[in-house]
């Protein structure tokens, strides 16, 4: 009889997911691309203030998160939208299930190497974009600017959850790359122009508690907020964000709910994977 646990084979399923995420240079792929666009954004962040260069640390931040939010979620879906259906396309799958391994170490195996791929890259390339900037920062700063990392890797683990799920319910590999762009425009895209045009039409009937309720439906807005609420400098630049209640600008309780993005969309796909 099968144990219904076994972290040693889930440690194997993990690791041969990143091992094939190193071998196939996607790792370095990866954190090339978020360097590039780490050092573009942050030498060139200031320009429509007037000025280019390198600034502060909250400067780099704020130009950062713009980036971030755009291409970490994108990057999750593409490493996971084909991590079931794809093996069942090509009939791995099949080969994996006859052996003495649960479906549910299957599937944590197969996220948590996805995870470690996607936050190496993550924390590679986005360190890049302090690097300029390093002989003038305090701990203070460093610590700053890890939270921005740390936060924007929690934001690549929900979207990899998300694309989980997405395999976990698409018929076919055709069918999820589809589901996963979708999900991009979404939550990166058409989310927050619904949620300013709701609170347009209310006319300021929309309470702060509602609103923020609303955003914590995206882990998007979700990431933003977790980096806003760290400088007033980058408050500034988000006028909206500043009118949630206290309880919704602490990071503990952001970083609860981002935990949430991850944990739920899993047990879901976890659930249709059975």
């Amino acid at each position: 009889m099968r144990a219904r646990f076994d972290l040693e084979r889930m440690r194997v399923i993990a690791g041969k997911e990143f091992s094939d995420r190193i071998r196939n240079r996607w790792v370095l792929t990866v954190a090339v691309i978020f360097s590039l666009f780490a050092l573009a954004i942050a030498y060139f962040g200031s320009a429509q203030q007037g000025s280019v260069g390198f600034k502060n640390v909250d400067v780099t931040i704020a130009s950062l998160v713009s980036l971030a939010v755009y291409l970490v979620p994108l990057i999750a879906l593409l490493l996971g939208y084909d991590s079931v259906v794809g093996e069942r396309e090509r009939g791995s799958m099949e080969l994996l299930l006859s052996m003495p391994v649960t479906r549910f170490e299957i599937l944590l195996g197969k996220y948590l190497g996805l995870s470690a791929a996607l936050a190496v890259s993550t924390i590679l390339g986005f360190s890049a974009g302090l690097l300029p900037i390093s002989g003038e920062l305090e701990m203070a700063d460093f610590y700053h600017y890890a939270g921005f990392v740390l936060s924007a890797a929690l934001m690549g683990m929900a979207f990899l959850s998300l694309a989980m799920l997405v395999s976990a319910v698409a018929a076919d590999r055709i069918q999820a790359s589809g589901l996963a762009i979708g999900l991009w425009f979404f939550f990166v895209l058409i989310f927050d122009l619904l949620l300013t045009g709701a609170l347009v039409l209310s006319d300021g009937g929309m309470s702060s508690d509602l609103f923020g309720a609303l955003l914590m439906l995206n882990p998007a807005d979700i990431f933003r907020l977790l980096n806003i609420f760290n400088s007033e400098q980058v408050q500034s630049m988000y006028g909206l964000a500043t009118v949630l209640p206290d309880k919704l600008t602490m990071p503990s309780v952001l970083g609860l709910v981002m935990v949430g993005w991850i944990v739920v969309p899993f047990l879901i796909a976890r659930w249709r994977f059975k």
